[in-house]
């Protein structure tokens, strides 16, 4: 079978291969993978600059979407020809992959496995973020930056379901297009704009009730500064590359929480709840009441320019590699 392999951390060189097919042991599924999602972090996982460091060779992609191919022992609640979705860290840009049971979701009937493969990380990361960390209520305003990313989207979106009113932050008028096209309220263009002084002011001054931040870097500090009182500034990752460091008596004069979204370590310490994020948002894509955004789908020959396309930032929503 076909892989997209890692075999030097050497500049992410990546190659497409034939290797053995995966078997399924005890409590795996082996996946027939339709679709695999990309995230910021293959881009650094490729170059061993990431918390993971999977031995080589590896492929990237920590999310799947497929069908059940086979089953091995103890396997009771998955079987062949189901459609299912799951986060497995690295790894999917495979045709097959071999998946311990318990991590597999069903896709509902009505969700495409574009769509599908997609929504583990980000989604998953905008429920646990909004609704289970950042206790997000109809009625509040919710700010977020990096809006037009797959995480950034993803949070517009989950926000918007939620019953808040949403204000995309994002760096070109073209990405704030694709925020409003999913449902933002407001926005603001970070590239030229103050930021602190124009969070005020689609406020009308009182602030964000709920900072929801991909970014961080030299927006985290006004995002801060015009967080409502008593509200909460979610860190969700640093897209921006750098770590910010936060002067602390902000957080004291607004009685403000600043709270860690660790999505990755709520996974493994939590996988039901997980789950059940994740089975919700795969509903709402059912019904129709959201829709994510695909930036590109991509066949596994072009894994470079799906890649560059997140790492160049011109993704808008997720990126796709399909075998």
């Amino acid at each position: 079978m076909k892989a997209v392999l890692c075999k030097s951390l050497e500049g992410g060189a990546l190659s497409v291969e034939e290797i053995a097919e995966p078997v399924a042991g005890p409590g795996e599924a082996v996946v027939a993978v339709k679709a695999a999602a990309l995230n910021f972090f293959d881009t650094l996982i490729v170059r061993g600059r990431y918390q993971a460091k999977p031995a080589l060779p590896f492929s990237p992609a920590a999310e799947i979407a497929g069908i059940v191919e086979s089953v091995g022992p103890g396997v009771v609640h998955v079987g062949p020809g189901d459609r299912v979705a799951a986060y497995i860290g690295w790894g999917g840009a495979r045709e097959k992959v071999a998946v311990a049971a318990d991590k597999l979701i069903p896709i509902p009937a009505g969700v495409n496995d574009e769509a599908a493969s997609g929504v583990c990380v980000t989604y998953g990361t905008a429920m646990h973020g909004l609704k289970d960390r950042g206790r997000l209520k109809a009625g509040e305003t919710l700010a977020v930056l990096g809006a037009s990313g797959g995480a950034g989207l993803a949070a517009v979106e989950i926000g918007k379901r939620l019953g808040a009113r949403v204000i995309a932050v994002a760096s070109s008028p073209e990405k704030l297009a694709v925020a409003v096209a999913h449902g933002a309220d407001a926005t603001i263009n970070y590239s030229d704009t103050d930021l602190k002084q124009a969070l005020r002011d689609v406020t009308d001054g009182r602030g964000a009730d709920v900072v929801y931040d991909c970014v961080g870097g030299p927006h985290a500090e006004p995002a801060l500064r015009s967080t409502a009182w008593q509200g909460r500034y979610l860190v969700i990752g640093f897209a921006g590359g750098e770590i910010p460091k936060i002067p602390l008596n902000l957080v004291l004069l607004k009685g403000i929480d600043v709270v860690g979204v660790f999505w990755g370590e709520f996974v493994a310490r939590e996988p039901e709840r997980h789950r059940a994020n994740v089975a919700q948002v795969l509903d709402w894509i059912a019904e129709g009441s959201l829709a994510p955004h695909i930036h590109g789908v991509y066949p596994f020959t072009r894994f470079a320019d799906a890649l560059g396309a997140i790492e160049r930032r011109e993704a808008t929503g997720k990126v796709v590699l399909v075998p």
